[in-house]
């Protein structure tokens, strides 16, 4: 739904990185949209036609099985934009976009922004080093399920959500990170219920607060801390 853009601050971080003469080349084509909870941005094999630049909202990068089962295989919000494939080539995807965290952002016609990213320039370069980051963000969460106990994980994905949120409290169920993490929901109610316990975070009907991010950062498998460097280092 969208709702008007009139003095609206830059709350994402790559339009924000802009050189202000590119910036003003796309405020034209940038429409502010509310992203409410579950919405579905792009389906796979289906044509993306619109990019995203999220403010608050996270947005979900998710991979489903025959059987019906799902994993989240990247994580989008402020720094970053949902719609990569149409500046690779590609302009589809086998992942379905969706929105797990409701907020407000930017879209634009996947058609014109694919137009002012083959111009070059800052946003050329930068969106470049964006689907580097992305990439590391997708291999290390790869090697991750694979290697590290779910109490590692599940502080590496809350650490990685409040970064994209920059907020202590959002909506998610146990539930839902159950499928995000491609684990059992049991699975998460004990993992989740370690951290309470530890004083780390809170978990109410709905709701999560992080309480103590240090301890939790203690906590987290060295995973978060290489998609951390990695997106400072080459966005910052």
């Amino acid at each position: 739904m969208p709702i008007a853009k009139d003095s609206v601050p830059i709350q994402n971080r790559l339009l924000g990185a802009l050189p202000a003469s590119e910036y003003q080349r796309l405020v034209p084509h940038l429409e502010l949209v509310t992203l409410p909870l579950h919405q579905v941005l792009y389906e796979p094999n289906e044509p993306i036609t619109h990019v995203y630049f999220p403010h608050q909202a996270v947005i979900s990068l998710i991979t489903t099985m025959e059987d019906g089962s799902t994993i989240e295989v990247g994580l989008v919000g402020s720094e970053g934009m949902v719609g990569l494939p149409v500046i690779l080539g590609g302009n589809i995807t086998n992942n379905q976009a969706f929105v797990q965290i409701p907020d407000a952002g930017m879209r634009m016609d996947a058609n014109i922004f694919k137009t002012e990213f083959h111009r070059g320039g800052e946003l050329q370069r930068l969106l470049l080093r964006y689907c580097q980051a992305l990439l590391t963000q997708v291999s290390q969460s790869a090697a991750c399920n694979r290697f590290h106990t779910i109490e590692e994980r599940l502080a590496r994905w809350m650490l990685l959500v409040q970064d994209c949120v920059d907020l202590e409290e959002f909506p998610l169920t146990q539930q839902f990170i159950a499928e995000m993490l491609g684990t059992r929901r049991s699975g998460v109610t004990v993992a989740a219920g370690t951290l309470q316990q530890a004083g780390m975070l809170r978990y109410t009907r709905g709701k999560i607060t992080i309480v103590n991010r240090e301890a939790l950062e203690a906590t987290a498998c060295e995973c978060y801390r290489v998609i951390s460097d990695e997106f400072s280092r080459l966005l910052s």
